[in-house]
């Protein structure tokens, strides 16, 4: 019996060890390649955009990745004569949101935008601003100011329109050396917010979101180009379709209402 025993012993152990070698050569299967893609890659976009957009544009993003969450959105403000620099020096952008024809006209003309791939999406309006109890009241008691600021016309759409009307209302030329030059229009308005500066002209909805300015004077229409944001694609957009995504998303009846809210104006 002892011996039969020790036979069969030795046959289990034999199998046993068979079995554990076949099983240590087949694929283990821990559920790895069932999730591998399960969960979509995120996609990376980078939209460059004037700095008026800023807090708009933070709010619709907050409902399109929510919305979309495999698209993370990376917003580059600033000015959009900067901003449409450094495009054209190559650094890596999927949209471009301008406050100024021109800047993206360049970049259309370049080849960097396709022109099929743009719109003019808002508009909005110049107002002049002041530190709250200021005595100014319209732009022609701006030669009443020792300081006065706006964008650098150069790179600064805003400060090419506030040149532009402070010309056609025959005031430049008496207020020229008293203006200090900004990067943007949020330093415009920092300056007059902090009494830097007795007063500042920035767009209308920059203006609405500060507590320490008061609005005293809206520039006519008529006294400098029109202002227009136009919206485009970059050619060669490493992410072809979110970028599509997010451009008509910029457009969706929400979006539009979102742009209202902050002061911007429909386009006809």
């Amino acid at each position: 019996m002892k011996k039969q025993y020790l036979f069969f012993f030795s046959l289990m152990v034999l199998f046993l060890s068979l079995a554990g070698c076949s099983n240590s050569e087949l694929p283990k299967n821990t559920g790895e390649d069932k999730q591998e893609g399960a969960g979509e890659k995120k996609v990376e976009l980078t939209i460059s955009a004037a700095a008026s957009l800023q807090d708009a544009l933070t709010e619709i993003e907050a409902r399109f990745e929510k919305e979309h969450p495999n698209v993370l959105i990376n917003f580059n403000f600033g000015a959009s004569g900067s901003l449409q620099q450094q495009i054209s020096q190559g650094a890596p952008a999927d949209l471009f949101f301008s406050a100024a024809e021109d800047k993206f006209d360049k970049l259309v003309n370049d080849g960097l935008i396709e022109e099929k791939n743009g719109i003019d999406l808002v508009g909005n309006e110049l107002v002049l601003v002041v530190p709250k109890g200021s005595k100014i009241k319209s732009f022609h008691d701006l030669t009443e100011a020792d300081k006065l600021s706006i964008g650098t016309p150069e790179s600064v759409p805003a400060g090419k329109y506030a040149k532009e009307s402070l010309e056609k209302m025959d005031i430049w030329n008496n207020i020229e050396e008293k203006v200090v030059y900004a990067k943007d229009v949020r330093q415009v308005l920092t300056y007059v917010e902090t009494n830097n500066v007795d007063a500042g002209i920035v767009y209308k909805t920059d203006a609405l979101i500060s507590e320490k300015v008061n609005i005293v004077n809206t520039a006519e229409e008529n006294t400098h180009d029109p202002i227009i944001y136009p919206l485009g694609v970059i050619k060669d957009t490493s992410h072809p379709e979110e970028a599509k995504l997010f451009y008509d998303y910029l457009q969706n009846e929400k979006s539009k209402d979102i742009f209202k809210e902050y002061g911007f104006k429909g386009l006809k």
